[in-house]
Parts: structure tokens; sequence; C-alpha cells
């Protein structure tokens, strides 16, 4: 077993339990649907939690729109959303030439670059204009678009950070066979630049774990010194142990939202060909689906196509229910800013072999076992030994029961949140 103990910074000035006073808090997000990633998730756990602590929220977003307890309010900022259209070249109206928000929407999109983050930065500063005087403060889900530093010197701005999408990129483009397939991944990534720019020159930023808070300090120069860290919590109704669900002996759950190289899911499919062939009940479901690709080729390959499964669209408690019936849950990524799938089996009760990329030796901490990031040998090692003990797989799996319900709390990341926003209006003289 491994694990990493999270790290204290600076700016915890104040304990965890100190109540706040209750402020007007905007949350936003460019897009806030939990079914379109994580940060869906997040955006709508954490608004939840705050308004719990008494603060009065609302929430600016670009669609999909988030799904909001009904004390929040929503306010709805369109974008053009291209990639819904059939030809997105043709979607350009003359009423867009009026707004530089949806032609710099248009132009990036139709030159191969991903534009909706700096479209919303604009479209969300003229709706604080229009707003002035509504709101104490802006807590925004890493959009960080340069609009954030003009809106910040009015209102203050607080910044999550999940992870550093230079590191996607970085992936990407090592996954490129042809040169041109290289320039398009840096093209689409373009905002990368942005965003380091925006996260260096805000003051304030809250960084779902330390690796999310090291990484960002690596990768765009954020000052470590200014970013306070606190884990993500989970949905402890929905994901808990159920021990009236029997474990199915081999039965190997992960989560690939993508087959794209940072999943680690090529990684996971060596170290299960290596102990298949020994272990006939060893089995993969995947949480995704799996379209053609190189997981696919590779299954095909190894002969393990038969031993696969899939499903995709599922909701929160029939995730559950895979992780209760799970032998083993397996996080193989090359690098998680956080890690949901892995803390919301953890809260299941299962047993959870991970890498040590990014957050995932913190959130499996001593309840798991962990191996060195893009090593197949290494995990295959730790799948083995689950596999041939049920018994050490159960007892593990009740440690990371524990660990999860003590240390991923909504209430408590909203209360670091809240401040944070205290500690930002005193930094700029408001009350």
């Amino acid at each position: 077993m491994d694990g990493h103990s999270l790290v204290s910074t600076p700016m915890e000035k104040e304990s965890d339990d100190t109540p706040v006073r209750p402020l007007r808090v905007l949350v936003t997000g460019y897009r806030s649907h939990p079914h379109v990633g994580g940060q869906g998730v997040y955006l709508r756990e954490l608004t939840r939690s705050l308004t719990a602590l008494g603060h009065q929220v609302s929430v600016a977003s670009g669609p999909p729109y988030p799904e909001l307890d009904p004390r929040i309010t929503l306010h709805e900022l369109p974008s053009l959303d291209l990639f819904a259209e059939a030809n997105a070249f043709l979607a350009l109206r003359p009423r867009h030439l009026t707004s530089w928000a949806d032609l710099s929407e248009w132009l990036a999109h139709n030159s191969g670059a991903f534009g909706e983050l700096y479209a919303f930065g604009r479209r969300l500063e003229r709706f604080v204009k229009a707003h002035e005087g509504e709101f104490d403060v802006i807590h925004d889900n890493q959009t960080l678009a340069t609009p954030m530093l003009r809106i910040n010197a009015h209102i203050p701005v607080i910044t999550t950070l999940h992870h550093p999408i230079a590191i996607d990129r970085d992936y990407a483009i090592a996954a490129g066979r042809k040169w041109w397939e290289r320039l398009l991944t840096r093209r689409w990534y373009r905002f990368i630049g942005m965003q380091a720019k925006t996260a260096r020159a805000l003051p304030r930023h809250l960084a779902v774990s330390d690796a999310a808070r090291q990484t960002h300090a690596q990768r765009y120069g954020v000052d470590a010194e200014r970013v306070r860290v606190a884990f993500n919590g989970l949905d402890h109704g929905t994901f808990r142990p159920d021990n009236a669900v029997p474990r199915e002996t081999g039965l190997i759950v992960t989560t690939a939202s993508a087959d794209v190289p940072i999943k680690g899911l090529d990684v996971l499919i060596e170290a299960l060909a290596r102990v298949a062939a020994a272990r006939p009940a060893a089995r993969l479901h995947i949480i995704g689906t799996l379209r053609d690709g190189p997981a696919k080729r590779m299954l095909a390959t190894h002969g393990l196509s038969d031993r696969v499964t899939t499903s995709s669209d599922l909701t929160r408690a029939e995730v559950a229910a895979l992780y209760h019936r799970a032998h083993i849950v397996a996080c193989p990524a090359r690098f998680e800013g956080f890690g949901f799938p892995a803390a919301e089996a953890m809260a299941c009760g299962a047993a959870v072999v991970a890498s040590d990329g990014g957050a995932l030796p913190e959130v499996v901490g001593e309840a798991g076992l962990v191996s060195p990031a893009g090593d197949a040998g290494a995990m295959a090692a730790n799948l083995a030994r689950l596999l041939d003990d049920p018994n050490a797989a159960r007892q593990l799996g009740e440690q990371a029961a524990i660990r999860a319900r003590q240390e991923f709390d909504w209430s408590k990341h909203a209360l670091a949140a809240s401040h944070l926003y205290v500690e930002a209006l005193a930094e700029q003289g408001r009350t």
C-alpha cells in the first residue's frame, strides 16, 4: 500500500471549522451539466453545499446547463453551441457580428481552436457589469479566461483548479501519429496560454488536491503559496457500502470517459493480459463507450475482447451498483487532478488498484494499492494480489469506505472556499 498525506499550504490561516458570514456568491462555469464531466458534478455539489452554509448562491453558466438545487438561481449565458451544429461554418448570423464573444467563438471553432472559454469570459464580464452590486464574490470553475482579470478588479474572483489542461495537451500531441495531427492538436489547445496567464495573475485559488496545486505551479507558474487545498466531496447517500450485494469474483471495473493516453486504459488492458491466462474468472467492465480505437485493438490483439463489457449513460445509483459488485475497481490514469471514480469506489467499499498519476495517491492513501503510472507490470501484480485473495480485497475495501467518509466531504470543501471569499474581500478592502 502507498499514499501521501495532504499538504497544508500557508493560506490555511483559519481552522477548517471556523464559521463564515453569509455572502452573495456567483458560481460560474462555461459548461456545467453533470453529464459532460466531473466539472459539472463539482458545480452542482459546490453550490448545494455553499447554500447549506447559508450563502445566497447564484450560477452563471453556458450550455449545457447545470442541475441545481431549487434554492439556487441560474443565469443562462448562451453560447453558439457550435458542436451541436451540423455545419458550424454556416452558423454565423448578422447579429453575431455585433458581439465579439460570439464572433471570437465562431472564428476559433472554424479555425480548429477551442474558443468557448474566452467567449464565456466575455459574456460573463458583460453580465457582471449589468448586475453590478448584486454579488460579493465570484467563484469560477477553472474557466481562467482573461476577462476574469478585469472582473477581479471590481469583484473578487476565486478559481477552482482541477488539473492543468497542458497535461492533456502533451499526451494528445505525443499520441499524434502524423505531423499534421500534432499541429491540429496544438491549435486546439491554444487556450492553455490564456489560462496560464490568468491563473498567474489572479490572487487566490482553491485546488482540489495538492497535486493540482503543485502542477499548476509547475506548468503555469502559479504561486503555490496563493493556493488553498481542499479535497472534493462525495454524494455519500449514493456512494456507500452495501453489504447485501455480494462481490463478484474476478470482476474488475474501471471508468474510461475517452480512449486517450492520459486515462491509462491501455495500461490496464496490458495488465489484464498479464493476469488473465491463469485466472479464468478475471474480466473487465468499462464504464464508458469503447469505440474503434487503440484500446479496442489492444483487446483484440490480446484475445481479451470476450472478457470485456461496457455500459454508458449510467445514473449515479447504477455506477454505485457496479462498485458494490466489483472485486476490484481499477484507476490507471496517468494523471488525475482528483479522481472521482477512485473516491466513489472507495466510498462503496470497493478495493481500489490505482496508479500514482497526479492526485490518486492522495485520494487512495493507505486504503488501496498504488503502482507507478504507466507501469502495466506493477499494476498487474496488484491486480493479481487481490484477485487471488478476496479476503484481502474485502479488508482493503473496508478501510477505503472509512477513509472516503472521513476525507471527502462537500461541506468541508465549501467551508474552505468560504474562507477564501472572506480573505479576498478583506484584501480588496470590502466588508
